[in-house]
């Protein structure tokens, strides 16, 4: 990993700008200014995505697309994260020097603009980190960083959600315990971690810590399904790739339904979208033991025809796996009933909606992801919405 003079000056302009936005009003004067010399930047050769992730924050904030808040953080943490990142070598560890330099920044610019905004700086904080594990290797990392920065704190921002720090604190310390945990353990790889972490806070901070627990709870189940058997698996070669270690793909796949649920519930407390975290959670418990303990059951039938298909051919369904299905969800309803989010009724819908879900996962894998079209992951996200979206209308019908 090098260590571009470039990315000093970069980083400099930064700081300076930065200290000029607020002073330069309306935001296209300072776009004005800051465009030229970003193509300086560009000149220089390690700089070059550098420059481009600027001018594109730039023309962002002189649209009045951006407020100065999130432009000037945004910039903050995409370039001095990225002058931490390179300069401690872009190891493994690397990615603690970008998340404290961009924390660090963040806080900077919190009090220098005197705005008081913990939430989205997390969330930006993350976001950033976890888009330059995701994408490491890619030329163009810098500009998809700064647009997914951009577009997280933005959204959050508008979002408006007022969160007591000492709980987002909690939260934080939880869920990026959680991910190192899990990347400890070889369960995640540095993307799930950091994707991973994202969920956890945003399910602590908008529903509380049990609902945190309950996707624990699917994790715990995704884990042990996977190691169940795994040299036999190995044998058929039927195994997950890697040893099982999840990232951010598989993360997002079976946790982006959830997290929307619970943003939702957050914002208007209304019990509906519990019924569509709990059906999406139990379908993503139960398609994941459905597929990792049916698969070691007697010959699958493919769900569209019911033939007997080769073990591990997408939309295989045995009697074992169906179990294994049930089981998963009704853990899941189980545990969450002890934490006090689910009642007895929803309780009974979450078990049926993960049946629905690992069955809906099963029919897109037979249809779509075996003619090409989608990918394990999209058929992932089907189950999760459609066995969640099930949950949220039996609840709301019953």
């Amino acid at each position: 990993m090098t260590k571009p003079p470039g990315l000093v000056l970069a980083s400099v302009l930064t700081l300076a700008f930065i200290g000029l936005a607020p002073l330069l009003q309306p935001a296209w004067l300072l776009t004005l200014l800051l465009i030229p010399f970003s193509l300086v930047l560009f000149l220089i050769r390690d700089t070059r995505y550098v420059s481009l992730s600027i001018i594109v924050l730039a023309a962002l904030y002189g649209f009045g697309w951006l407020s100065t808040f999130v432009f000037t953080c945004t910039l903050g943490i995409v370039v001095i994260g990225e002058l931490a990142f390179r300069f401690t070598g872009g190891k493994q560890a690397s990615y603690l020097y970008h998340l404290a330099a961009a924390v660090g920044v963040s806080l900077a610019v919190m009090l220098y603009l005197r705005y008081s905004a913990p939430l989205v700086v997390m969330m930006g904080v993350v976001a950033a980190v976890l888009l330059r594990a995701a994408l490491r290797g890619r030329d163009d990392v810098l500009m998809v960083e700064a647009l997914g920065v951009a577009m997280t704190m933005f959204l959050f921002e508008e979002i408006n959600f007022q969160v007591d720090l000492t709980i987002l604190v909690v939260a934080a310390v939880i869920a990026f315990g959680f991910g190192y945990s899990s990347y400890r353990l070889r369960v995640a790889d540095v993307s799930g971690l950091f994707s991973g972490a994202m969920i956890g806070i945003i399910l602590i901070v908008f529903a509380g810590v049990p609902w945190f627990l309950i996707m624990l709870t699917f994790f715990i189940v995704g884990a042990g399904a996977t190691r169940y058997r795994y040299g036999d698996k190995e044998q058929l070669g039927v195994a997950q790739e890697h040893a099982g270690v999840r990232g951010y793909f598989n993360v997002f796949a079976n946790g982006l339904v959830a997290t929307g649920a619970a943003i939702l519930y957050g914002v208007t407390g209304n019990p509906a979208f519990a019924a569509l975290f709990m059906g999406s959670v139990a379908s993503a418990a139960a398609d994941t033991a459905a597929s990792e303990i049916g698969v070691t059951g007697k010959t699958p039938y493919l769900i569209t025809t019911l033939q007997p298909v080769p073990r591990g051919t997408n939309g295989g369904v045995t009697l074992r796996g169906e179990m294994a299905a049930v089981a998963a969800a009704a853990l899941v309803a189980l545990v969450a009933w002890m934490l006090g989010v689910a009642d007895p009724r929803m309780a009974v819908v979450t078990v049926a909606a993960g049946f629905v879900g690992t069955n809906v996962d099963s029919l897109v894998g037979a249809t779509l992801e075996n003619s090409g079209r989608i990918g394990n992951s999209g058929t992932n996200l089907a189950a999760t919405f459609f066995g969640g979206v099930f949950g949220m209308l039996v609840y709301l019908v019953t």
